[in-house]
């Protein structure tokens, strides 16, 4: 009796460990699959930003879309527009990477409070408020839109007379 229960001791053990080398390998194939999803991301991103950076170098190029040029007056505007939404670039490539679990929350974080500083200047201010074609993800530009508008209102109650600093700490999206 007792090789019989050594038996079915071993058989369970070694079925249990067959079942988690399984789970294991599953979850291994769900990381790869997502570090995929954000390497495809990263790289439609990057000729976006290509096309941003021609336009930059030759602002002349950004005329072949009129809507890419409206209410913007001359090749500096042009150049600053697109320079502006190739720093936009790099950062939904940050924030798609935190909000697909492959950046930490403090290289993210690093990363929002610069964008936020960036998001005060002029420059930035008036390429998203534009009406010109900005091509991002739905849920990025919504985030950036709500950033932009908290830097503005933040930078209205900080230039207001008799106002503290502010100590506002913006919600972060979820990973």
């Amino acid at each position: 009796m007792n090789l019989e229960l050594l038996r079915l001791i071993l058989q369970a053990v070694s079925s249990l460990a067959i079942a988690g080398g399984f789970i294991f390998t599953a979850l291994e194939f769900r990381k790869a699959r997502a570090a995929r999803h954000v390497t495809n991301f990263t790289n439609l991103v990057q000729l976006q930003m290509q096309l941003r950076r021609m336009r930059v170098d030759d602002p002349s190029l950004a005329h072949v879309y009129k809507h890419d040029v409206q209410n913007l007056a001359d090749d500096r505007e042009i150049r600053e527009y697109f320079f502006n939404l190739m720093q936009l670039s790099v950062f939904e490539i940050v924030w798609f990477s935190y909000r697909a679990n492959q950046l930490p929350r403090d290289y993210f974080e690093s990363w929002d409070t610069r964008m936020r500083e960036i998001a005060r200047e002029e420059s930035f201010q008036k390429m998203i408020q534009g009406p010109n074609m900005k091509i991002l993800h739905d849920e990025f530009q919504a985030y950036i839109l709500d950033l932009a508008a908290q830097e503005r209102a933040r930078a209205v109650r900080l230039t207001a007379p008799g106002t503290v600093a502010d100590t506002h700490q913006p919600s972060l999206p979820k990973p």
